[in-house]
């Protein structure tokens, strides 16, 4: 098992920075996990923001977020960032961190077994 905590959502206006935390604990996080990030807004279907590949560190994006956002992690504190720049209305949302430990389509929400409880993040004037 794998258990997954956001932090770090919050308010902020147009233009402006947040940076979200996901903290993973469990059995199998000393083996290694992938961590992607999504985000879900009203009325809308949870969409992939981003992913961190526990095997080579590498980080992919979705087009939208590319360039402004930025995914690190911590292996030693077992945490994975989400460094939001440039924040734009349309990015607010719940966003949620998920671990998965078999290689697939990093942007399927559905190949991760393991998820946060989320953190809202809210982008207004």
């Amino acid at each position: 098992q794998v258990h997954m905590v956001e932090s770090g959502g919050g308010s902020v206006q147009p233009g402006g920075s947040l940076n979200l935390s996901c903290i993973a604990s469990g059995k199998i996080v000393s083996t290694g996990i992938s961590v992607g990030w999504f985000r879900q807004a009203p009325d809308k279907e949870r969409e992939a923001v981003g992913f961190v590949s526990a095997n080579t560190g590498n980080t992919y994006y979705v087009d939208s977020v590319r360039g402004r956002f930025t995914i690190s992690r911590d292996g030693v504190a077992n945490t994975v960032y989400l460094q939001m720049n440039s924040l734009e209305p349309e990015d607010t949302a719940v966003y949620y961190c998920a671990a998965k430990t078999r290689l697939g389509d990093w942007s399927d929400p559905g190949a991760y077994p393991y998820w946060g409880p989320g953190t809202q993040v809210i982008v207004s004037s």
